[in-house]
């Protein structure tokens, strides 16, 4: 097991290098010309791509505590979280920003003609309830109880976010089912454990 001391020093911080070196990667990419023939395209499926890695990552935080004992990787549940959301927000401003130029009527009817936006939207709300009460502060203010139901979406907005990709690229492709598979299979994992809790009382 890690201790707390190099929990806190060592690795918070490697994750903090980790999630944001897509970002720096993409800038790099940038600075050299090297985002493709449709650089638009390119960044806003780059950072989509992680906000899911990212969500993905989140998710699996509490299986691999109840697989392994790992008590302290707990403490990385909400900063991956967080990052997904960041990611998202990216992925969402690269789209209103640079895909159509803040043309806010076109985002409208976008989100109601396209499914693969509204399912996408409905995700990024999910998210942003989440994130707005991820502090110590909103745990208390909610209470225990409350607060859990309410993360609990985190695996409606993961779902969701496996579907926005199925549906976003055209023709059957591996990528977007394999997240799928992944999340059904980090929330399987939840149910069976919540299951033997029941059965053992």
């Amino acid at each position: 097991m890690i201790s707390d001391p190099h929990f806190r020093w060592r690795l918070k911080p490697l994750v903090w290098m980790l999630a944001l070196s897509p970002l720096a990667w993409l800038a790099w990419l940038a600075f050299n010309g090297d985002l493709g023939a449709n650089p638009i395209e390119f960044i806003n499926r780059y950072l989509g791509d992680w906000a899911i890695r990212m969500l993905v990552l989140a998710l699996a935080v509490t299986p691999v505590r109840l697989l392994t004992g790992w008590n302290q990787i707990l403490r990385l549940r909400r900063l991956l979280g967080l990052f997904a959301f960041f990611y998202a927000m990216l992925h969402l401003s690269s789209y209103v920003g640079l895909d159509q130029f803040f043309d806010w009527a076109e985002i409208w009817k976008d989100i109601l003609k396209r499914n693969y936006i509204t399912v996408g939207m409905i995700d990024l709300l999910i998210l942003l309830a989440l994130a707005v009460t991820s502090t110590s502060g909103m745990v208390r203010r909610l209470g225990g109880r409350r607060w859990m139901r309410l993360h609990q979406l985190v695996y409606i907005a993961g779902l969701g976010s496996a579907v926005h990709f199925v549906m976003m690229r055209k023709g059957f492709q591996l990528e977007p089912l394999v997240y799928g598979a992944i999340i059904l299979g980090l929330l399987a994992v939840r149910v069976v454990f919540a299951l033997k809790k029941r059965t053992a009382r």
